[in-house]
């Protein structure tokens, strides 16, 4: 038995994390095997996220066993490792804060956050999405929400708190809950910060894997309040392909980094138009390839290229988000694309900050 435990430790101690680029074995994910008789028990902890990459990985552990373990029954259990979110002065119950920033409006920022935060709980993770926009909060309209108000109930604390109102299995919470589009227009400074403070310190969002931030666009009060007060994942730039939009995000890149904000990648949006009756051409009514450059000058990824659309909007003014839609439109496949390419940084990220120590194992 002990000599099947070896074979098995080897084995699958050689699948590789492709997210990580790393072997089980050198980031330390096996955790126990043990081997009886009749059956072979595996116990692995991956780097979180794991919703993407749990089949891949159960699938290459089940092909090792079945190798060296035929006539064994096999019991895998995968688990993501362990977070420590005790140090947190708010948001403790979520594992990624992920904020989603601007360098100028009229990119399709908030409708890439909606699609971002959406294309997340299609993989089962537990999302929700704080429309911090105080100058246009856009998540009423983008989840179908315009005219709903926060439900304030009493914490165990004894302080009064806000329910983020639910929809598409997605929490949503946004300055448009609570307050009209004009009184949002005239806020300005302290007064701001304060209104962007109230929604994640006085909203109860429990155990989340993602909460996504809308931001507003720009490097002001709302964008400084974040980084100060929030401890977030990384952020992601959704930009446009043409120059005067890159001239924006490279002060928005310039931000995040001296906040010591991770800056996860880059969305370019609005990247090409496809007619319906040309479905091979591709038209580069913005320019073409300005995403792409911005990522290589300040060494980021580009998490992907997002074609303008009629589906999108359509979907964004109908307050259904088009990565919901079943039919798998341009727009709905280079969000799921970029989705998982965020999900990606986000892990290498994690494994970055964790505690995990590579060992040197010799099998």
């Amino acid at each position: 038995m002990e000599d099947l435990q070896n074979k098995v430790k080897e084995g699958v101690g050689k699948i590789i994390d492709k997210d990580l680029g790393k072997s089980l074995s050198e980031i330390n994910s096996i955790k126990e095997i043990n081997v009886t008789n009749n059956a072979v028990q595996i116990y692995i902890e991956l780097i979180q996220p794991i919703h993407w990459i749990y089949s891949d990985i159960k699938r290459q552990v089940k092909k090792v066993l079945e190798e060296l373990a035929p006539n064994h029954k096999h019991e895998i259990f995968i688990s993501p490792s362990e977070m420590n979110l005790t140090n947190r002065r708010t948001l403790k119950g979520v594992k990624n804060i992920i904020a989603v920033a601007s360098g100028k409006g009229g990119v399709g920022k908030s409708s890439i956050a909606a699609n971002i935060a959406a294309g997340l709980m299609l993989q089962g993770a537990t999302v929700g999405i704080l429309d911090a926009d105080v100058y246009g909060p856009s998540q009423p309209t983008m989840f179908g929400l315009e005219g709903k108000k926060l439900m304030a109930v009493q914490g165990d604390d004894g302080k009064a708190r806000a329910i983020p109102i639910e929809q598409f299995g997605i929490k949503v919470a946004s300055m448009g809950f609570m307050m009209d589009r004009e009184q949002a227009a005239i806020l300005r400074g302290p007064m701001l910060a304060s209104y962007f403070s109230m929604l994640f310190e006085q909203v109860e969002w429990g155990e989340l894997d993602f909460i996504i931030f809308d931001l507003p666009p720009g490097t002001g009060d709302i964008q400084l309040t974040l980084v100060q007060k929030i401890p977030l994942t990384g952020a992601v730039i959704v930009t446009t392909p043409q120059d005067i939009a890159l001239a924006d995000v490279r002060r928005s890149i310039a931000m995040f980094q001296k906040t010591k904000v991770d800056v996860l990648g880059i969305i370019e949006n609005m990247s090409y138009f496809t007619p319906p009756e040309l479905p091979d051409k591709k038209y580069y009514i913005f320019g073409e390839g300005g995403g792409k450059r911005i990522a290589d000058e300040f060494n980021v990824n580009l998490l992907g290229e997002v074609p303008l659309d009629l589906d999108m909007r359509e979907a964004n003014d109908s307050g259904h988000p088009v990565v919901l839609n079943r039919t798998e439109s341009a727009p709905n496949k280079a969000i799921k694309e970029s989705v998982g390419n965020l999900v990606s940084e986000i892990r290498k990220q994690n494994f970055k900050n964790s505690a995990v120590t590579i060992p040197n194992i010799a099998l």
